[in-house]
C-alpha cells in the first residue's frame, strides 16, 4: 500500500468533497420530466458550516452535473464548484493555484477510482466506508460512515479535532442556556 505519511492536519486549509457516493450515496433518481433527485445528509451539512466557521475553505469536484448539487452549494455557500469534470486532478490543481494553496494544504474525500489521482497528490486523502477497495488502500483515512450516511462530518470532525480546532467550535453549544 502506498499510504501517505501522517499529515500535520493544522496544515488544512481546504476541504475538497466529491459529490456522488460521498455527500450522497451514489445514487440518482431520475424523474420523467428529465430532473432528478438526491439526497443529503444533514450531519455532513452541520459539519460543513462548523468547517466553514473555523475558517476554512471547501469545494466540490464533481465528476457529472447536477442542478441538484448546485442547489445544495447555494444552500450551504459554497463558492467552488466544478462539475462535469472528467479528469479531477487538473481542475484541482487550478482550484489551488486559484486559491494560492498547496496540495499539502489540502483534503479531499473520494469514493471511486476517478478519485485516486487526488487521493495521491493531496496532503489529506480519505475514503468513504462505501469506497471502492483501490480508494481505501491509498487513503490515509477511511470513515466509518459510508457515503451519505455522515462520513463527511466524519472526516471534518476527524481534520478539526486533530488540528486543535474542535473545542472552539464546540464553545457556541455549550455556553447555550
Amino acid at each position: 500500500m502506498d499510504r501517505k505519511p501522517t499529515v500535520d492536519l493544522k496544515a488544512i486549509e481546504l476541504l475538497v468533497l466529491d459529490v456522488d457516493g460521498v455527500l450522497t450515496d451514489g445514487r440518482v433518481i431520475l424523474h420523467s420530466d428529465g430532473g432528478e433527485s438526491k439526497a443529503f445528509n444533514i450531519l455532513d451539512g452541520h459539519g460543513i458550516r462548523m468547517w466553514q466557521r473555523a475558517g476554512l475553505k471547501i469545494a466540490l469536484l464533481s465528476g457529472r452535473f447536477s442542478q441538484a448539487t448546485m442547489r445544495r452549494a447555494q444552500e450551504l455557500e459554497i463558492r467552488h464548484v466544478v462539475q462535469d469534470c472528467h479528469f479531477k486532478l487538473p481542475a484541482l490543481k487550478q482550484l489551488l493555484a486559484d486559491l494560492g494553496l498547496t496540495p499539502e494544504q489540502t483534503a479531499y474525500v473520494g469514493d471511486d477510482l476517478m478519485d485516486l489521482p487526488i487521493l495521491r497528490y493531496v496532503g489529506f486523502g480519505a475514503a468513504v466506508a462505501s469506497a471502492v477497495e483501490e480508494v481505501k488502500e491509498y487513503a490515509a483515512y477511511v470513515t466509518s460512515r459510508r457515503g451519505g450516511e455522515g462520513a463527511v462530518r466524519e472526516v471534518i470532525e476527524h481534520i478539526l479535532k486533530g488540528s486543535d480546532r474542535w473545542a472552539g467550535l464546540m464553545e457556541r453549544y455549550l455556553t447555550q442556556p
